[in-house]
């Protein structure tokens, strides 16, 4: 009996654990980074020269596609140290007109010495890929600098009660302490209108903002 086992235990160990199953022949490979064909990457070979509106300089340093993208350098003279940012842009192409865009900051360098500061940003647009960006117009309706805290009665309270006064409506502001902040509110305004339409008109972006158009032509090829 002893014989006997230990003929079979030689027997299993002679032929040893199963080999590994091979790969499948058909596994997929992870993402390569790969960009279609289908959606380009070109540089303007040429953009319109400076731009001045309303006091204000603006360039384009260069217009680029990257695949969906239409990006554009821009830069503008700030009127002043408040926080002027690209308000309303647009782009238009080959009978199209996009309004819908995003923005990142490249640099900001404020006011110094008498010399006006410069901010720039970098506007992108998606574009399909059989868009024809060859005769291309990039267009900054706006700028604008949002009122920081306390700045629409130390800025802003006058010229709104002087254009409202120009419009020949009643409506009266005060500048009322609130937690140690002047704070704008409206004292009094026409029966006739609800408080609601007083402040679409008191709080309207027509007070912080400056309008242009500053208009670049580019022509960008494939």
């Amino acid at each position: 009996m002893k014989r006997m086992l230990i003929l079979v235990m030689l027997f299993l160990s002679a032929c040893g654990a199963p080999a590994p199953a091979p790969a499948a022949a058909n596994a997929q490979a992870g993402p390569t980074g790969f960009i279609a064909e289908s959606y380009p990457t070109a540089q303007a070979q040429s953009v319109s020269s400076n731009q001045a509106a309303s006091g204000v300089q603006m360039t384009v340093a260069r217009v680029w596609q990257d695949g969906k993208q239409l990006n554009a350098d821009v830069c503008f003279s700030l009127p002043s140290d408040s926080d002027w940012s690209i308000w309303s842009a647009s782009l238009q192409y080959d009978g199209t007109v996009n309004t819908e865009y995003s923005s990142m900051l490249l640099s900001l360098q404020p006011p110094a010495e008498g010399a006006p500061g410069r901010r720039c940003d970098t506007l992108s647009f998606y574009v399909p890929p059989d868009a024809v960006l060859t005769d291309g117009i990039l267009t900054v309706d706006s700028i604008a600098a949002l009122p920081r805290e306390g700045e629409y009665c130390s800025l802003y309270m006058p010229k709104i009660q002087q254009s409202l006064q120009e419009r020949g409506m009643a409506v009266t502001l005060e500048c009322v302490d609130v937690n140690g902040i002047p704070t704008m509110q409206i004292t009094s305004f026409p029966p006739e209108m609800t408080k609601e339409q007083v402040e679409q008109l008191v709080y309207s972006d027509e007070y912080y903002t400056i309008k242009g158009p500053w208009s670049f032509n580019f022509s960008l090829t494939q």
